[in-house]
């Protein structure tokens, strides 16, 4: 009894100990402006008022636009949050029910995507882009890099400049 109780106190230990090591190894690898408010405030009001520019195919500058910092933050953390959400259905019934979706199921997945829509808009406002701008955008990209279609090799192994 006496010789469990030490190895389940030194198994603590050891624990409190690497968790201790580890904190200081995430302090050491984090950003000044991820630990300091006044820091991370004064980055983003260096990058607001960024400009994006809407170049067309011909070369010629079509639009030049203001980046909205709050805007286009909004947009980022919303559409992890609803992101998440819609994740969390498809979780939950992937590895924890054995049943298929449930018409309330598959309506709450229906209001999950409607909310990242949402933000997703946001994004494109404060990025100075219309959601039509961005869709052709994709449609170029992915044509380029699957001209046959998708192929698994082309999503692993991706030409010079293919983002």
């Amino acid at each position: 009894m006496v010789q469990e109780q030490q190895t389940d106190t030194l198994r603590i230990d050891m624990t409190e100990q690497k968790f201790n090591d580890y904190a200081k190894f995430v302090a050491q690898t984090t950003s000044n402006s991820s630990t300091n408010t006044l820091d991370l405030a004064s980055r983003i009001l260096k990058l607001e008022g960024t400009t994006s520019t809407t170049t067309r195919t011909d070369g010629k500058i079509s639009r030049e636009a203001d980046i909205n910092m709050a805007t286009l933050l909004t947009s980022v953390i919303g559409m992890l949050a609803e992101s998440g959400e819609f994740a969390e259905v498809v979780k939950k019934k992937l590895f924890q029910a054995d049943t298929q979706f449930s018409e309330q199921e598959v309506f709450h997945m229906k209001r999950e995507l409607g909310d990242v829509l949402w933000y997703w808009v946001q994004g494109c406002t404060a990025l100075g882009f219309t959601p039509d701008e961005v869709m052709d955008e994709n449609i170029r990209k992915l044509e380029a890099r699957y001209p046959n279609g998708f192929e698994v090799i082309r999503s692993e192994v991706r030409e010079d400049g293919d983002i």
